[in-house]
């Protein structure tokens, strides 16, 4: 028999609890924002007069869900949305990256439109995680981690910078986590995904690891980097993208360590500051932060037909003695071919020429022309010493790996 409603259920702490075996108070008590003077005051009445405490530890309250234009959802308007529609329609895991990337702490908006531009944003994530595992190559053949991961310290820097952005990554995660803010998460995980790695570093090390040998330091470098980054992704994402990280973790090769049963039998990775290197990571960070003056300058020659694909270009920069960009370049002279994805790369302090692209945030501009030399029909890259072997062109680099 029901007492009072509010009563019995401001006391089902003393039921529940005990029932199940778990320890008084609650960690956490979860309900609407309209619960303030319902379940949530009417089980601190109770608990207060009966036992001197709350009984929880924490409480959270979320908003109610609303349409995209902000309206209560309701059968006479016809706006509301059955979840069972949105997992048929996207799958649960679109369903449960919109309920991550939704600020709680608010009324939550959702519609179509809402949908298909999450999906979109899963579409990144998930393609990362793919092409991680394609790099890996296959693990009867190709990557093994327990044999062919090396050490921090015999990393590029460029995988350092990586794994130190991985680093700053999971503490960020872990954090939020902590305290329940998964929309931080999802803001994070996107950014990581969408320009650390694709933008950056994925681009930038194509060219490594499909031309260098394959047990070659430089090639193997860049595979521990990317093992370590899906290891610990695969493990971050597990409690909102559920099933995609199952997924990942059936197909990825594993650590003696590692519960291969489940991602779920595995602990979430911890802040290691053995795997940071915060010279490296502000120095590449500063040179990205340029760098997007020079591929706005090729994508411009792109659009206009000047080259097709970047390694069809080779560019020349020009820049003031004492301007930061150009002494920024000029200190990674050495990578900035690999950097830009171009056939050829030059400095210059003098007034760059007419037809130069100038619309830069750092005072510089970039000129773009064609390659000088031959394509390598192995690496794409244009070089004037390219042979003919057979019936390919290829440069001295592929020429010293084929042999």
């Amino acid at each position: 028999d029901i007492m009072d409603v509010w009563f019995d259920s401001g006391s089902s702490y003393a039921s529940v609890l005990k029932r199940e075996n778990h320890s008084f108070p609650a960690d956490l008590y979860l309900e609407g924002n309209d619960q303030y003077r319902g379940w949530f005051q009417s089980s601190l009445l109770t608990s207060v007069a009966t036992r001197g405490v709350a009984p929880y530890k924490i409480v959270i309250t979320h908003g109610m869900v609303v349409d995209g234009e902000g309206k209560k959802m309701s059968k006479s308007l016809g706006n509301g949305i059955d979840p069972r529609d949105i997992i048929n329609e996207y799958g649960a895991d679109i369903l449960r990256l919109w309920v991550s990337s939704s600020d709680y702490t608010g009324d939550v908006r959702l519609s179509k439109d809402i949908l298909k531009q999450l999906s979109e944003i899963y579409r990144k994530i998930r393609n990362t995680l793919r092409i991680l595992l394609a790099n890996l190559g296959d693990p009867a053949t190709d990557f093994v981690p327990a044999t062919h991961m090396l050490p921090f310290h015999q990393l590029t820097n460029l995988d350092q910078w990586a794994l130190t952005r991985l680093q700053q990554l999971i503490q960020r995660v872990r954090t939020c986590y902590d305290h329940y803010e998964f929309h931080t998460i999802y803001h994070d995980i996107h950014n990581f995904c969408a320009t650390d790695l694709s933008k950056l570093y994925i681009d930038i090390s194509k060219d490594r690891l499909y031309v260098e040998r394959k047990d070659s330091q430089a090639r193997r470098s860049g595979q521990t980097a990317m093992y370590q980054i899906l290891h610990a992704l695969t493990l971050l994402i597990a409690p909102l993208l559920s099933y995609t990280a199952e997924e990942t973790w059936q197909f990825m090769p594993h650590l003696p360590e590692d519960d291969r049963d489940s991602v779920f039998y595995n602990q979430m990775p911890s802040f290691d500051a053995a795997f940071t290197n915060p010279k490296i990571e502000e120095s590449y960070s500063r040179l990205f932060l340029f760098r997007d003056d020079v591929m706005k300058a090729l994508e411009e020659a792109r659009a206009q037909k000047v080259i097709g694909k970047s390694l069809e270009a080779k560019i020349t920069i020009f820049g003031s003695a004492d301007n930061q960009a150009m002494k920024e370049f000029a200190f990674f002279q050495n990578e900035l071919n690999t950097i830009f994805i171009t056939s050829g790369v030059k400095l210059s302090h003098d007034a760059p020429p007419q037809g130069s692209f100038t619309d830069t945030e750092h005072d510089i501009a970039v000129l773009v022309e064609s390659a000088d030399g031959i394509k390598c029909d192995r690496c794409w890259i244009f070089t004037p010493d390219c042979k003919t072997v057979g019936e390919a062109h290829l440069c001295p680099r592929c020429q010293t790996v084929l042999k």
